[in-house]
């Protein structure tokens, strides 16, 4: 199916078909419902103040492209630890929930030849330090992105989320359109669409008290984290995601006892009021806006990459990845960041 957007250029082709979906159980405790066959689908191309610096080795230099550096900056809302590399115009990359800017090691990998990366840990995530009564709520994540761009000096950004993360830098484009240079939106939160019911069980559980046994037996054991009854239908190929990035995920999250309350918080805090209180204020939002969409993902189906193109006006293009999975920016990065280099260049030219 061949479409028009208006003035924006914006074109879609989809062919799809919807599978069913069961709720498995991991150690006694429902966490999510998972898939049972395959979705059919084409991949559719529509037209500071640092307080410690750590040089990373998860990825070597590679001729002209520089090595990562683990940062944290002092911010009302906490000590923000981030991972940079790269020089140039900036480019934020911010994760959802469970995981932290890891996430985003290959798009900082390739892409730091263009663009200063950057990737946050949000509130209750990764190395970022914050007090026990600090805010963790979605909005209060977008508000605590500003104060870190703030306290780095950087103006505008080239936005790119993914998850609950995406649904966050709805929030932050919503409120300081003035700071977001291009949107990327991948697999997210969206209006009303969150949290997915196929995560309502993992709150539930989070909720009665079994958030760090699980955790603990996520990392004891990392092959319950790729199972089906856990985090694996998250990715196309879980048994290739390696014990290291699931310790890298997870482990903080355990450290201490606050920062598993800080989770347990932030999973008590969801609630999609966030997403529709700036809903008016989306549907303003002239930023050049790219929406990349796998169509195997059990928590948010495709329909909804539609609505935000539909609702978005500076949205140029759509893109679905035939058989993806929400994090798919870790195991299709390729095919992603060929993408936000098309989409950066666009968005520089029309700002020209």
């Amino acid at each position: 199916m061949n479409g028009n957007k208006g003035a924006t250029g914006f074109r879609d082709e989809q062919q799809r078909s919807v599978r069913p979906v069961a709720a498995l159980l991991l150690g006694g405790l429902i966490i999510g419902p998972y898939l049972g066959g395959l979705m059919l689908a084409g991949v559719n191309a529509d037209a500071p103040m640092v307080a410690s610096i750590k040089v990373s080795e998860e990825v070597v230099m590679n001729g002209k492209k520089s090595s990562p550096i683990q940062r944290s900056v002092q911010t009302p809302s906490g000590r923000i630890s981030y991972t940079e590399q790269g020089t140039g115009p900036v480019a934020l990359f911010v994760h959802g929930v469970l995981l932290n800017g890891y996430l985003w090691r290959h798009q900082l990998a390739d892409l730091s030849d263009i663009r200063r990366c950057i990737a946050v840990d949000l509130l209750a995530h990764g190395d970022t330090e914050i007090t026990p009564d600090q805010d963790v709520s979605v909005t209060a994540n977008a508000k605590m992105l500003k104060e870190f761009l703030d306290a780095l000096n950087i103006d505008q950004v080239d936005l790119v989320g993914n998850d609950s993360g995406g649904g966050i830098t709805q929030i932050f484009a919503a409120l300081y359109p003035e700071r977001v240079r291009s949107l990327t939106l991948t697999d997210c939160d969206t209006h009303d669409n969150w949290p997915p019911e196929a995560f309502k069980p993992f709150l539930t559980m989070a909720a009665a008290g079994g958030l760090r046994g699980t955790l603990d037996a996520m990392l004891s054991d990392k092959s319950v984290y790729r199972s089906p009854q856990a985090l694996g239908p998250a990715y196309e190929h879980p048994e290739q995601l390696s014990d290291g990035s699931i310790e890298k995920y997870l482990r903080p999250l355990v450290s201490s006892d606050q920062r598993t309350r800080d989770l347990q918080r932030f999973l008590a805090a969801f609630d999609n009021k966030h997403t529709l209180a700036i809903e008016a204020r989306l549907k303003t939002l002239k930023a050049p806006t790219l929406i990349v969409w796998g169509t195997d993902d059990v928590y948010f189906d495709v329909k909804w990459s539609h609505w935000l193109a539909e609702n978005i006006p500076g949205t140029r293009r759509r893109v679905e990845f035939k058989g993806a999975r929400i994090f798919f920016p870790e195991e299709r990065w390729e095919e992603f960041n060929k993408e936000l280099r098309a989409h950066w260049q666009v968005a520089r030219q029309a700002a020209q």
